[in-house]
């Protein structure tokens, strides 16, 4: 078999197979932990901490966070991060939205001469990106987030899928209406997880002993829209898997799900 091949193979062993026992008490026991913080049964309430001066070159900046007069540190939620989202939205101004979803993304690692504000400075400068932003919405209500995906990646310079999932999944949550699966965050800590497992299923197979095809697979960044795909599948069956352990909230969406991975829940 060829290298894709592989990766198809060990992705049907993951679909079958879903989360190992380990990782089902691991999640359990952050459940049991963390059943306070989000008492909906979502992520909502996850809260990232950023600077806002240090963003003072970025505009438009989105009224829903702090003003960048605002001294010391400042918090917003996924939730807050939702609402901003919505509006931008509504006002038809997506760079708003991203500008929002970014900050959420970088947080306290946003320093002035890092990767934050400036990388995110050199987005906006982008002469597409108003027009890949909009299609990007409109794909995702009418194509699904796969598609929608494919419009954002490798569209804008500076722009990577660690960051435009984060408008992908806001701008999920802001639509009346998304076909499952509904889009969630990838990042290189998530694809981390399950290059871990795919690895590990890989070498118990046979189709990949060394794990050279899990690590092509699931990389650190740049992930293609087939990925993606097999990721949103992976993570909503996965969802459902871990609800019926009766550890896990069983009305739950896959997104808390994504938060309890990219927090540590389990640890391959």
């Amino acid at each position: 078999m060829d290298r894709q091949s592989r990766a198809d193979a060990v992705d049907r062993e993951m679909a079958a197979r879903l989360l190992p026992e380990t990782a089902l008490t691991a999640l359990g026991r952050w459940w049991a932990r963390n059943e306070v913080m989000y008492p909906e049964g979502t992520p909502g309430a996850h809260t990232i901490s950023y600077v806002p001066a240090r963003w003072a070159q970025i505009t438009p900046w989105p009224a829903g966070l702090a003003g960048r007069s605002h001294a010391g540190e400042a918090g917003v939620s996924r939730a807050q991060v939702a609402l901003i989202v919505a509006d931008a939205l509504k006002r038809g101004i997506p760079r708003e939205a991203l500008i929002a979803t970014y900050v959420w993304g970088k947080g306290k690692r946003g320093t002035p001469g890092g990767s934050g504000p400036s990388t995110l400075q050199r987005i906006l400068t982008a002469e597409n990106l108003d027009a890949a932003l909009t299609a990007s919405v409109t794909t995702l209500q009418e194509r699904g987030a796969k598609e929608a995906y494919a419009v954002l990646h490798q569209a804008v310079p500076g722009l990577g899928p660690s960051f435009f999932t984060k408008f992908l999944y806001f701008t999920g949550q802001a639509l009346p209406t998304v076909s499952d699966p509904a889009p969630l965050i990838l990042d290189g800590r998530i694809s981390r997880r399950l290059r871990s497992l795919a690895s590990a299923i890989g070498r118990e197979t046979g189709i990949d002993p060394d794990g050279s095809v899990a690590a092509w697979a699931w990389g650190d960044w740049n992930w293609s829209a087939h990925r993606y795909n097999v990721y949103l599948s992976y993570m909503h069956a996965a969802t459902c898997q871990v609800a019926s352990t009766g550890t896990w909230p069983s009305y739950t969406t896959p997104d808390l799900l994504e938060c309890a991975l990219f927090n540590g829940a389990w640890a391959t």
